[in-house]
């Protein structure tokens, strides 16, 4: 089966579904399939000497010859929305350009990122279809429920010009879809309201590898000696993205509480278009009880979880039912007390309550959420998350359940067409 990849950013880019990507390619790879992916000249990210190198790339093979890469170019991303916007649209166009011209492919697939991406892959999947006198499938992954994501960060409000365009790209992707894969039960429930069948529906949870992320003991754990922490206090860890969705203020707001406490200590790991906003406010409250550095890079992941008792998880009130935190998985697989300041009803409480592996607080209350950090202090709170890890979110079981989607879709497809 030769499978199409129309992707927004690819490597050398890094982006949130990048080591899901990677690991996918692999898995379709070692199922005997091929892949092309279609995709702009990278530009995010990037230093000025890998922009130049692959400049001049236009396709390339990867992975033995295995994935075939067809790059175009576009101007580089910029912080201006309706510039921004203006580059997907030409991505899109480009594309669509690109893809007509290819024999042979049997699916195509594409994640959310942009929200326009999913049309052009519909276009594309008509166009072929048409061109080889078969049905070619389209399978979406969706990654951010659109325009709901704009309208919880304050970007828009529900029933602006701007969320009715939104609903009706969501619709249109929706529609010409023939399977939609989603991150979690949330996502589903969303768009099942939205008139979207339950058997378009699939749900694999973003994955991890849980034999590299894993517990490391707190003796052998160098980001105690590097910090200069020490191993007797009762650590507080949050790792991710400062951005306005996460609320971090509320964490600091918590250790402003908890400063008498001497051996409770705040370890934050981030970066986004918050960090230094939220810098800057820790160091209004003078606080030695918290410290705030740039994220690290994923290969350190087991150690940042692991030098937490505690590692929290936060959003904004109202995040909860359009956004799955996959630092989740990455915390229970390091048998860390989980401690989110989330929405009560979501599918994070859900899973957290099912595997026993913490407890949740009402989102942005910083009262309850030092009160729950002290209750864990004190009462000693151990986790087991890594079992339930093991079972529904490592990487071997979630991306055998992509490729099984993407042999059984064939199948109908064939079958469709015969």
């Amino acid at each position: 089966m030769e499978i199409l990849v129309v992707d927004a950013y690819f490597y050398p880019e890094l982006t949130a579904f990048s080591h899901l990507e990677e690991d996918l390619l692999k898995g379709i790879i070692d199922a005997g399939h091929s892949v092309t992916v279609i995709c702009p000249t990278p530009t995010r990210g990037i230093d000025k000497a890998t922009a130049r190198k692959f400049s001049k790339i236009k396709s390339e093979t990867l992975y033995g010859g295995k994935v075939a890469v067809k790059r175009f170019y576009v101007p580089r991303e910029r912080r201006n929305p309706i510039l921004r916007a203006l580059r997907y649209l030409l991505c899109n166009i480009k594309a669509y350009r690109t893809a007509k011209k290819l024999k042979n492919i049997d699916l195509i697939f594409s994640n959310s990122t942009p929200p326009i991406q999913g049309n052009v892959c519909i276009k594309i999947a008509k166009k072929l279809s048409k061109k080889y006198k078969r049905h070619v499938p389209f399978i979406y992954n969706l990654q951010d429920v659109f325009p709901d994501s704009l309208v919880n960060t304050g970007l828009t409000k529900k029933g602006s010009l701007i969320w009715k365009l939104g609903r009706k790209i969501e619709d249109k992707t929706y529609n010409g879809a023939d399977k939609i894969i989603v991150i979690s039960e949330d996502f589903k429930r969303n768009i099942m309201a939205k008139g979207v069948p339950e058997n378009k529906i699939e749900v694999v949870y973003n994955w991890i590898d849980a034999d590299k992320v894993k517990p490391v003991d707190r003796k052998d754990n160098t980001l105690f000696d590097e910090y200069e922490i020490s191993r007797d206090d009762f650590i507080v860890v949050y790792a991710g993205n400062f951005g306005v969705s996460q609320g971090i203020k509320v964490v600091i707001d918590a250790a402003a509480l908890l400063k008498d406490e001497e051996d409770i200590k705040f370890v934050l790991f981030g970066g986004g278009t918050e960090y230094e906003k939220i810098k800057g406010y820790a160091k209004s409250f003078g606080l030695k009880n918290i410290i705030i550095n740039p994220l690290l890079s994923n290969d350190r992941v087991s150690e940042v979880y692991s030098l937490g008792d505690v590692g929290l998880i936060t959003c904004k009130k109202g995040f909860g039912a359009c956004s799955f935190p996959s630092k989740t998985w990455s915390i229970m697989a390091c048998n860390s007390y989980i401690i989110a300041s989330y929405d009560i009803n979501s599918e994070l409480a859900d899973i957290i309550a099912k595997s026993n592996c913490g407890q949740v607080v009402e989102p942005e209350n910083a009262d309850k959420l030092a009160k729950a950090i002290l209750q864990a202090k004190e009462n000693d709170y151990k986790a087991s998350g890594r079992d339930f890890v093991m079972q529904f979110a490592n990487k071997e079981i979630c991306v055998k359940k992509y490729i099984e989607f993407f042999n059984d879709l064939r199948k109908i497809s064939f079958l469709k067409s015969c």
